[in-house]
């Protein structure tokens, strides 16, 4: 049995467009991270680095989420299902991170 292709169905086109604007902007998010990371000074501009770091790294996550795991075409529950769980490990990573400087903390 042959299988023929139907005349009135459509190809899909490529997402080759969508796909290099995601890359352009990781480009100049991962560029500008470099120019943080070097150009300020780390004892002057610490926790100003580190929040530029926290905030790039949420934005590159959700371009990389949204496009190449295809997930902002899914609808909202199925995006609850994955941001839920890792909105509370990121809660537990920071949880853990401040009470364990209190690991030998002598009360009086």
């Amino acid at each position: 049995m042959e299988h023929t292709v139907n005349e009135t169905s459509e190809r899909q086109k490529p997402q080759t467009k969508a796909l290099w604007r995601v890359f352009w902007i990781l480009l100049i998010l991962t560029a500008f991270e470099f120019v943080v990371a070097f150009g300020l000074d780390a004892d002057t501009f610490k926790y100003t680095k580190i929040g530029i770091f926290i905030i790039m790294t949420i934005v590159k996550a959700y371009y990389i989420v949204g496009t190449f795991m295809h997930l902002k075409d899914e609808v909202k529950t199925m995006i609850w299902t994955v941001i839920l769980p890792a909105m509370f490990v990121v809660w537990l990573l920071v949880a853990l991170v401040v009470e364990g400087g209190y690991i030998g903390f002598v009360r009086k």
